[in-house]
């Protein structure tokens, strides 16, 4: 089955610790992406009309909910709204992982520009 093929597809992927990390974080961004859907939703909100309680553009929520976190300010608004807040840390990872990562980062460079 198809399904089998991308499983197995990703959990080769995976196996790429830049990869692993950067999917990680997906997962992270799209739980909090269903929170706020999930509101406006029960709420019986558009995304214009949420925008204009909390202050934002249409566009903001849009790309929020699209996944596109690039203003972490908007983000925090629309969250606290919600009631939730941003937790940001900065985890440091292990020097395994990260020297594999820069050995990745290195030789897919040398690949996109020989």
């Amino acid at each position: 089955m198809k399904i089998e093929r991308v499983d197995e597809h990703l959990k080769g992927k995976l196996k790429d610790p830049y990869f692993k990390e950067l999917y990680e974080l997906e997962e992270q961004k799209l739980k909090i992406v269903k929170r706020i859907i999930e509101y406006r939703v029960k709420n019986k909100f558009n995304q214009k009309q949420l925008a204009e309680k909390i202050g934002v553009t249409q566009q903001h929520i849009s790309k929020i909910e699209n996944g596109e976190f690039s203003s972490i300010s908007t983000l925090e608004k629309v969250l606290l709204f919600i009631g939730y807040t941003v937790k940001m840390q900065a985890i440091p990872i292990s020097q395994t992982i990260k020297h594999r990562i820069e050995h990745l980062i290195r030789s897919k460079r040398r690949i996109q520009f020989a």
